[in-house]
């Protein structure tokens, strides 16, 4: 609302005095001249006397136009007021209030948190907020369409109004993103505890909308402007709480959903090294920080050096070598991991193309790329760019992806395949795969997780799950890899399992693009293209080797 329009009931008044003012001037002035004007009048009807006077009788007739006028426009001006007020404070409420559930909206929260805040430190109490996400809210946008999911949104809400108190207040602060704000004792945070699984119990009940049933869970994030020694919390107000809440609902959320936290101060300093991170990807991919290593993978029978894994990792100006277990995920989660993971491939394959024709090259595919229907595509044209053999290459997938969207993975496996590509199962054992799936999917080749690879040191259940899935790549006619095979005692447990191909420590570390070209130059492995013009023996027998060091 503009100054001016704030000005405006004000001006409205001072208008309804002025009309006021001369419609009772006008009755004023009707009254002196009819006084006169009337008895002249009534007496020239009866003959009895003259004529009224013509310019008292025009000045009486005036007036009683102008009380016509006056007051009809006194009457205009209070229903212009009138209409004006609702107008205002409908627009108050639409600025106030979400459209779709009727609750506050972001911007009110604020106050309204404010307000409650003061009001309870009156009384002695504490208030929590309570920040609300409903979990995976767009597939049900996507499957069932926004009509059902703006039902979803409103039952959620009649839901929640049904269970806080009379003094709390509910916002929709975006999307599927809720809160709300409530007084409670100083040191009970075991009452909002209450409420929220009550809550949990509440919203976990089926949703009925037309036809469609609809399940939902939530993830919750709490903050206090109390400390847990029940003391107030310095410098808190409506903006660091919500601040708080939402550090605290984004740790449930990356905690598996469903659940709910209170905001501590180790949240904090992670949501910054989050923050840090993403910063640092973002740069890493512009300046070409994310390096391949390789891993070898050996067969175990003849010992021979048959190919390598590329793993990913990140030479980070500011935190160092960074390992893929942290960058992976969220570059996953930013969306970035596509282009990440094709510039590292545009780099394997310049790296592989110098080696001997006959060394493979596996790489791990995120699931993330896998729901890309182009995939396929994108990777045979990369290969073309790079003059890459698609027979030496071949991709690794987690049995997670096998459950996003079977139908276009099969397809995308079909047509690499079709173009020579290999396509690994990638840590079989720790997912979901059926041996139907094995069976009616083309797989070329099995990985054994490192998990089951590594209880082959001594008997036991997870060594008879690592026989299990040989037996059934054997049964199924599918090469097996194992990987983490860390010393020679795993090593001689697999020499006695049949034809294997390893990969892990036993052999050496991951190396550098640099230190592969050396061994391979030390065993005759380069392509006679990439082989310096130096004759073999004259090259330096005691170049170093990162892997034994």
């Amino acid at each position: 609302m503009t100054d001016h329009d704030e000005q405006n009931p004000l001006e409205n008044a001072e208008r309804d005095v002025v009309a006021l003012g001369i419609a009772a001037a006008s009755i004023l002035l009707l009254v002196a001249t009819g006084g006169t004007v009337v008895p002249d009048a009534v007496r020239s009807l009866l003959g009895t006397g003259a004529a009224p006077n013509q310019l008292l009788a025009s000045a009486l007739l005036l007036n009683i136009a102008v009380i016509i006028f006056g007051w009809r426009r006194y009457r205009e001006l209070t229903d212009e007021i009138a209409e004006r007020r609702r107008a205002e404070d409908q627009a108050r409420q639409l600025a106030a209030t979400d459209p779709l559930t009727q609750c506050l909206n972001r911007r009110s929260m604020i106050e309204a948190t404010e307000q409650l805040r003061a009001r309870a430190a009156l009384r002695g109490e504490a208030i929590a907020y309570c920040m609300i996400d409903l979990d995976n809210f767009k597939q049900i946008n996507d499957m069932y369409g926004h009509s059902c999911g703006d039902a979803v949104l409103v039952s959620l809400c009649d839901k929640m109004r049904a269970m806080l108190p009379r003094e709390a207040r509910l916002a929709r602060l975006g999307g599927d993103e809720f809160a709300f704000v409530m007084p409670y004792p100083i040191g009970h945070t075991d009452r909002i505890d209450d409420l929220v699984i009550r809550l949990f119990a509440s919203i976990a009940e089926p949703v009925e909308v037309t036809d469609i049933t609809v399940e939902l869970t939530i993830s919750v994030g709490l903050s206090t402007d109390h400390d847990t020694d029940g003391s107030p919390s310095p410098v808190v107000d409506a903006g660091v709480l919500m601040h708080r809440a939402d550090m605290a609902l984004y740790h449930a959320k990356k905690q598996g959903r469903n659940r709910h936290f209170w905001f501590e101060a180790s949240m904090e300093n992670e949501l910054r090294f989050r923050n840090q991170l993403e910063t640092g990807i973002r740069r890493g991919i512009t300046q070409q920080e994310f390096v391949p290593y390789y891993e070898q993978q050996v067969d175990i029978d003849s010992g021979e050096l048959v190919g390598f894994e590329m793993l990913a990792r990140w030479q980070s100006e500011q935190l160092g070598l960074v390992s893929p277990e942290i960058f992976i995920p969220i570059a996953e989660e930013m969306g970035l991991i596509t282009q990440l993971s094709e510039q590292l491939m545009d780099r394997a394959f310049a790296d592989a193309r110098d080696w001997d024709d006959s060394l493979t090259l596996s790489v791990n595919i995120s699931p993330v790329q896998l729901r890309d229907p182009w995939f396929a595509q994108r990777l045979l044209k990369r290969l073309v760019a790079a003059n890459f053999p698609p027979r030496r290459l071949e991709i690794e997938i987690t049995e997670s992806c096998l459950h996003e969207n079977i139908g276009l993975v099969r397809t995308m496996i079909t047509s690499l395949r079709n173009q020579g590509v290999q396509v690994s199962l990638d840590d079989f054992g720790t997912g979901y795969s059926s041996i139907e799936q094995l069976r009616d999917l083309p797989f070329d080749r099995i990985k054994i997780d490192r998990s089951f690879i590594s209880e082959l040191r001594h008997a036991s259940e997870h060594s008879r799950i690592a026989n299990a899935i040989i037996a059934l790549g054997r049964g199924l006619d599918l090469p097996l890899t194992a990987e983490g095979v860390e010393d020679e005692e795993i090593l001689a447990a697999l020499r006695s399992m049949g034809r294997i191909k390893a990969q892990g420590y036993v052999y050496g570390k991951p190396e550098t693009a640099v230190e592969v070209r050396q061994r391979l130059a030390e065993q005759g492995k380069l392509a006679r293209a990439a082989v310096p013009a130096t004759a073999p023996e004259a090259l330096p027998q005691n170049l170093p080797r990162a892997a034994n060091s």
